[in-house]
Parts: C-alpha cells; sequence; structure tokens
C-alpha cells in the first residue's frame, strides 16, 4: 500500500492511529476501478443517509433559506474569512504532499488577504489573480498512497470514504488555526465556516434539494455524485503536481455542482 505517515505518529499517537486503523480498512475494503463503487455497508450507509436528509429538512435548508436574505456583501465577507482560515491547512497539507510550489501559493495568497484583503474580509488575491490550491488530509493520504476504501456516509458530515473519513478526522484535530487560535477566537472561527456552509448549501439549493428530494433514489444518486467528483479532484491535482496538464474529465464525468459536503 506503500503507506507512510510521517510527522504524525510521534506528536499525535491517538490520532496516529485512527488514521491507520482508517488507512487499514480503505486497504483492506477492495480496490475499485475509475468507475467502480465499493460500498459494503450500503445498509447502514442508507441508514444514516436517511437522517441527514431529516437534518436538511429540519434545520439546514431552513437556515440556509434564512442565511439567504443576508446581504450578498456580507455573505461574501463571510466567505473570504472562511476560505482563509482554510489556508494555513492548505498549506500544511500541500507541504506534507511535498507540493513545494502550491505550498508557496497559498503562502502568498494567505498573506495576500491577511494585509490588502484587510484581515481576509475581501478576496484580493483573486482579484490579481492569486488563485488557491485547496486540498485536505484526505488528498494527502491518496498522495501517500492510501486506497479511497470503502463508501461511507457520515452523520451530518455526508457522504465520504474510508480515506477521506480519516483525513477529516486529521484535518479538525490538527487544524493549524484551532491550535495556534485561543479558545474563543477559534471558536469564532469555527462559527464563521459554520455560516459559510450555510452559505453554500442556500447558493446551490436547487441543485442539493433535486439530488436529495426529487430522485428516486436519492442515496445512489448522492454517492455517485459524490465519488465522481472526488476522484475528478484527486486525478487532476496529481497530473498538475506531477508537472503536468490537468488530466482531462472521462466521459462518464458528472460534475454539476460544487460539492456542498466538501471539508
Amino acid at each position: 500500500m506503500g503507506l507512510n505517515i510521517p510527522l504524525i505518529s510521534g506528536r499525535y499517537p491517538r490520532i496516529s492511529a485512527i488514521v491507520v486503523a482508517v488507512a487499514m480498512l480503505a486497504g483492506c475494503g477492495g480496490q475499485t476501478g475509475p468507475g467502480g463503487i465499493n460500498d459494503p455497508y450500503e445498509p447502514t450507509n442508507r441508514k444514516i443517509h436517511e437522517f441527514n436528509k431529516r437534518v436538511d429538512s429540519a434545520f439546514l435548508s431552513p437556515a440556509s433559506e434564512g442565511y439567504g436574505v443576508v446581504p450578498e456583501p456580507l455573505k461574501r465577507a463571510v466567505g473570504n474569512v472562511a476560505d482563509t482560515l482554510d489556508l494555513p491547512g492548505d498549506i500544511a497539507n500541500n507541504l506534507l504532499q511535498l507540493r513545494l510550489a502550491d505550498a508557496g501559493q497559498n503562502t502568498l495568497r494567505l498573506a495576500t488577504n491577511l494585509t490588502f484583503g484587510v484581515a481576509g474580509l475581501f478576496d484580493f488575491s483573486t482579484a490579481i489573480g492569486l488563485q488557491g490550491k485547496p486540498t485536505d488530509f484526505g488528498e494527502t493520504l491518496h498522495v501517500w498512497g492510501v486506497g479511497e476504501g470503502p463508501y461511507m456516509e457520515l452523520p451530518l458530515a455526508g457522504p465520504s470514504t474510508a480515506r477521506d473519513t480519516a483525513g477529516s478526522v486529521v484535518d479538525i484535530a490538527l487544524n493549524p488555526v484551532r491550535l495556534a487560535l485561543p479558545r474563543k477566537e477559534a471558536n469564532a472561527a469555527t462559527l464563521l465556516k459554520f455560516f459559510s456552509r450555510l452559505g453554500d448549501r442556500d447558493r446551490f439549493s436547487e441543485t442539493v434539494e433535486s439530488i436529495l428530494y426529487d430522485s428516486a433514489d436519492s442515496y445512489a444518486q448522492a454517492r455517485l455524485l459524490y465519488l465522481q467528483n472526488r476522484r475528478f479532484e484527486l486525478g487532476q491535482a496529481e497530473a498538475a503536481g506531477a508537472g503536468g496538464q490537468a488530466a482531462a474529465a472521462d466521459d462518464s464525468f458528472i460534475d454539476p455542482y460544487e460539492d456542498p459536503y466538501a471539508e
């Protein structure tokens, strides 16, 4: 499997144990082809999916509608700050992936938005053509050779895989912003990110509701879209990281929306 987990195991043994356990699950869960679906836990996943739908219907959808009445400049500022808060984690994962150019670009983006963007309220870096290189620890595990593993639907978080679940645990536990800021400021940062996600839910409401409530089988539809989007993202990042051209989309690829479940 080629698994190599540097930097984490020495200082954070519990997190390392979680990552190794889920990585083993990913490795033993059977590998699938580019278009294959590995879902041995489908009965349980479907129950969690129905729970997530109920939460969305009762809370997230109404809350996102309420957030939708917030003036657009304020919503954009909240989203910009949330994106800026993600950059230290992106930089850390860029370094773990040995993608030094991406790390440098994200560092420049962070510095630019914190200074000229007034602490991230304005996305000045994008305005001058300095695009971000978003990533996560799930992608880091992919770069290290960890297989995708079984498909999983997580309570509240939505579609995932064994590998991405391990990645989410590490991203949350070792988030540089959370570790660096005092508790009050870290909680405020988490709240900002939550409102940013509500903005995403409102922005893509038609597509999300079409998948969840209009599909004949919303579970199968959400699973298909998540796996295709995630594999496409990783394929493009891998090609770009190798210094080549971005991978061309597969004929079967469907990209109707930016994944609303993304961390």
